[in-house]
């Protein structure tokens, strides 16, 4: 057991996958021909000539994107639908034979260049349109689409799939080829992280309304995500049973619970994908969510070792809705007032402690300030490790309460701290809760030895 606990402890995502964890934020743009019929899920029949944004701007996009502090842009090239927004060789059904005839991938990628972000991609496997779905041709038809997306649009950070498939003709459903894809994309843009179901480099949190997990591990049974890196053995309960259960759903992937039966780790990460607004495409009647639900959002994506890819769905004119453009700016106006400038303060790892056990002490200069937030940061190159740690006020008599208690830490972990008191008799206290001059930290909890990159404190 002990040698299968260092063993998990040491299992370290690639320099892609720590690249697309410094992206943190970043915008999923759906756009194409359910914008204009009001659907989520086209049928593949929709006409050429409706697809008509006479005042696309893709400029506007990236501003949009930047003005909420994410780092990149993650498009639809291609939805269910089939309807390719790009100059395809290999289908009519594309914006090029519609009254619009420009390449908007072309467009986007190069905005996000002049921007200053990421560019990325989302092409379909499942197509409603074309005649090869269904058949073995259509993984060819496929790759050759995916060719032109990833040789024609200089760098790429993520392509994105996911597992859609409804059937071909006479029933048939088609069979993905995606250890063909995962190939192709590692030939032609091998600094591009994959995201799918099953990885191999990123995978879905399990929902698309922005709920995360209370624990998110990054090291996660290959059971799960047969396409990535097996980086350890078997554990030591491997043969007495079965993880085939185990899907994106389940609320303990990685959990010490099911590693012990895994036949070995890999190293994938969670991204949560959700929308600004109810649908993933634009529906006029449709309102942006509140900064509230888009904060509960950050904390448990961005600041619970995941990516947030926020959709920001297009209207009719081909911009972003003058509304989420504007909760865009409000959101990130209330995250630079929650974390504008960390408090300065000294930072000590207690002596004598126990490698899995440390404790880390801040001392603020500044006093009598009301602490909000702790952010603590592992060093990922080693491995995440921690299992569970808590933060809590320096006290000279060695009892003090937790101002929180949390499990996992990984990329980042955002600790909103709060009053151990608050259901208790006011009366009672000693000490305002949250000013104080000291903060300990202790992991109560971890793998192997830890290591921890950063810690801030925000006041």
């Amino acid at each position: 057991m002990r040698d299968f606990l260092k063993d998990a402890a040491h299992v370290v995502p690639t320099a892609r996958q720590l690249s697309w964890f410094d992206t943190a934020g970043y915008a999923f743009i759906h756009f194409g021909m359910n914008t204009f019929t009001d659907r989520e899920w086209g049928t593949g029949s929709e006409k050429e000539e409706i697809f008509n944004p006479v005042k696309l701007d893709c400029d506007q996009w990236v501003q949009a994107i930047k003005d909420a502090g994410m780092k990149g842009m993650v498009l639809v090239a291609k939805h269910h639908d089939g309807f390719c927004l790009w100059d395809t060789k290999y289908t009519r059904h594309s914006v090029m034979y519609s009254p619009f005839h420009r390449d908007i991938v072309r467009e986007a990628a190069d905005a996000c260049r002049r921007g200053g972000i990421r560019f990325g991609f989302y092409l379909s496997p499942w197509d409603r349109n074309s005649a090869l779905y269904g058949t073995d041709a259509y993984n060819d038809y496929f790759c050759s689409q995916l060719t032109e997306l990833l040789t024609q649009y200089g760098d790429i950070f993520c392509v994105w799939f996911d597992n859609a498939c409804g059937e071909g003709p006479n029933g048939k459903k088609q069979k993905y080829d995606f250890p063909r894809y995962i190939r192709l994309i590692r030939e032609l843009q091998p600094g591009a992280v994959i995201f799918n179901d099953f990885g191999p480099d990123v995978r879905w949190c399990g929902n698309e309304s922005g709920d995360p997990r209370a624990s998110e591990w990054s090291v996660v049974p290959s059971e799960l995500c047969r396409y990535a890196a097996v980086q350890t053995g078997p554990g030591p309960m491997a043969n007495d049973g079965s993880l085939s259960f185990i899907y994106n759903t389940n609320q303990q992937i990685g959990s010490l619970s099911q590693i012990l039966y895994s036949k070995g780790l890999a190293f994938v990460p969670s991204e949560i994908n959700t929308s600004i607004r109810k649908g993933w495409f634009w529906h006029k009647e449709e309102e942006p969510k509140s900064i509230q639900e888009l904060f509960r959002i950050y904390l448990g994506s961005v600041g619970g070792n995941a990516c947030l890819n926020l959709n920001l769905p297009p209207d009719r004119d081909g911009l972003i809705d003058v509304r989420d453009v504007k909760r865009l700016q409000e959101f990130k106006a209330f995250l630079d007032e929650q974390f504008g400038t960390p408090a300065a303060g000294e930072i000590t790892k207690a002596a004598g402690g126990y490698p899995t056990q440390p404790e880390y002490h801040i001392r603020l200069q500044e006093k009598g300030k009301a602490i909000r937030y702790v952010i603590l940061e592992e060093d990922l190159t080693h491995g995440q490790r921690i299992e569970s740690f808590q933060i809590s006020a320096a006290s000279e008599s060695g009892r003090s309460y937790p101002f929180y208690q949390g499990t996992t830490v990984g990329n980042r972990k955002i600790c909103q701290l709060v009053d151990p008191f608050a259901n208790q008799n006011p009366l009672t206290r000693t000490v305002v809760w949250s000013q104080v001059d000291e903060l300990v930290v202790k992991i109560t909890a971890a793998r192997d030895e830890v290591f921890l990159k950063s810690i801030q404190v925000y006041a």
